[in-house]
């Protein structure tokens, strides 16, 4: 389990490593002296908590989980934390509420995060191993969007690197050496696509205006995805500006490929084929990216296991956002729409990650997307969209 590596520069020490090993305790958890009660004694009040996690978590599942650790130091309660932080409230969509502080979370406390994965993916976690297709060119219609309604589109994937614990928990080592291995893998990605890494220690005000840089908000410094800011936290740009890699900022790394005329069919086809690359580098760096066989790619957050996948379309819509039938519509679709900055323009996006390969997400996206504006132009012509309403599933 744990190692204990004798230093190069103090061979004597060798003499005494089986006693040293003796001393590593065969239970991490032990080593800790935590001032806590009974697990009756702490379980949280989840009385008006609306995440998934809040609506979950029992006692007795929390009995179960409460004296386990993982080796890297995870307890449950760091698990729940960001539930109890943001408990959310009946008028959005649910959180999940909860974030895995290693890969080994997923095992530890599968009993909690299956449950999580398939309430708010609606798939069922099975010894399956889950889908997968980048396979850009079976994407049908991306290229077809009305673009006088949707302006503008991102697709981004989110993607955990092998022997790293999460940016909930990983350590200010941990967290400069996840750069120098991104500094090294998006070196070998400059040779077939230019661009520039940016440290967010010192951005200039162009960089800052360029990328909207924001502070970290304080729900990310609570749950600890914002300690040590802005250390050892990068972003790299393409020349063209159209994909953008972050660097431990909520995860070790997320590639966004924008296009400004809505067109998802190339944004995702260029995130097709520069993870793959990025993956390949990895792997050839000895930290391959994390893979579950029950899971598939996992990262800190369980809503975005599976693919790690998120297609966003911008349209603009006035009449369709107050409809009532809207959420109706959204759920059975499989997608959600947020509100903006501006009063007419809506951001569109997949919930589920996980159950569905990455082709099947962004058809998912595209062929709602197109069902929304089907109907903005009816409401706009005075007509009811009940017609084309999508049946319950």
């Amino acid at each position: 389990m744990w190692k204990v590596k004798p230093p190069v520069a103090f061979p004597m020490e060798t003499r005494y490593r089986p006693i040293l090993e003796s001393l590593v305790p065969p239970d991490p958890m032990s080593q800790f002296h935590l001032k806590r009660g009974s697990p009756e004694e702490e379980f949280p009040d989840l009385c008006r908590n609306t995440t998934w996690m809040g609506r979950i978590l029992t006692p007795a599942m929390y009995r179960r989980q409460f004296n386990r650790c993982t080796q890297s130091g995870v307890i449950f309660d760091d698990v729940i934390r960001p539930g109890l932080e943001e408990p959310g409230d009946w008028s959005g969509p649910a959180s999940v509420g909860c974030v895995a502080g290693d890969a080994q979370s997923y095992i530890l406390f599968c009993d909690f995060f299956d449950r999580i994965i398939e309430s708010y993916h609606e798939h069922k976690v099975t010894s399956l191993t889950p889908e997968s297709d980048f396979n850009y060119d079976n994407l049908k219609g991306g290229d077809a969007l009305d673009k006088s309604y949707a302006v503008r589109c991102e697709v981004s994937v989110v993607r955990g690197v092998e022997d790293f614990c999460f940016p909930t928990h990983c350590s200010r080592g941990e967290r400069r050496q996840l750069l120098m291995l991104a500094r090294k893998a998006l070196q070998r990605l400059e040779e077939e696509r230019p661009g520039r890494l940016l440290l967010l220690e010192k951005p200039n005000e162009e960089q800052c205006g360029e990328l909207t840089l924001n502070p970290p908000s304080s729900w990310q410094l609570r749950i600890g995805v914002a300690r040590d800011w802005p250390d050892a936290r990068a972003v790299w740009v393409s020349q063209d500006g159209s994909l953008v890699v972050w660097v431990n900022i909520e995860d070790h790394i997320r590639l966004v490929s924008t296009q400004d005329d809505g067109n998802v069919a190339e944004a995702f086809k260029s995130i097709c084929i520069n993870l793959q690359k990025l993956e390949e580098f990895y792997r050839e760096l000895r930290h391959p990216f994390i893979w579950k066989q029950q899971l598939g790619w996992v990262t800190s957050s369980p809503a975005d296991v599976g693919t790690g996948l998120r297609t966003n379309v911008y349209l603009k819509l006035q009449h369709l956002p107050m409809h009532r039938r809207l959420p109706a519509v959204l759920k059975r679709l499989r997608i959600r729409m947020d509100k903006t900055e501006s009063p007419v323009l809506y951001c569109v996006s997949n919930v589920p990650t996980f159950g569905i390969s990455e082709v099947g997400l962004a058809q998912l996206v595209v062929d709602g997307v197109k069902l929304l504006i089907t109907m903005e132009k009816r409401l706009e012509s005075g007509r009811d969209i009940d017609e084309v309403v999508p049946a319950q599933k």
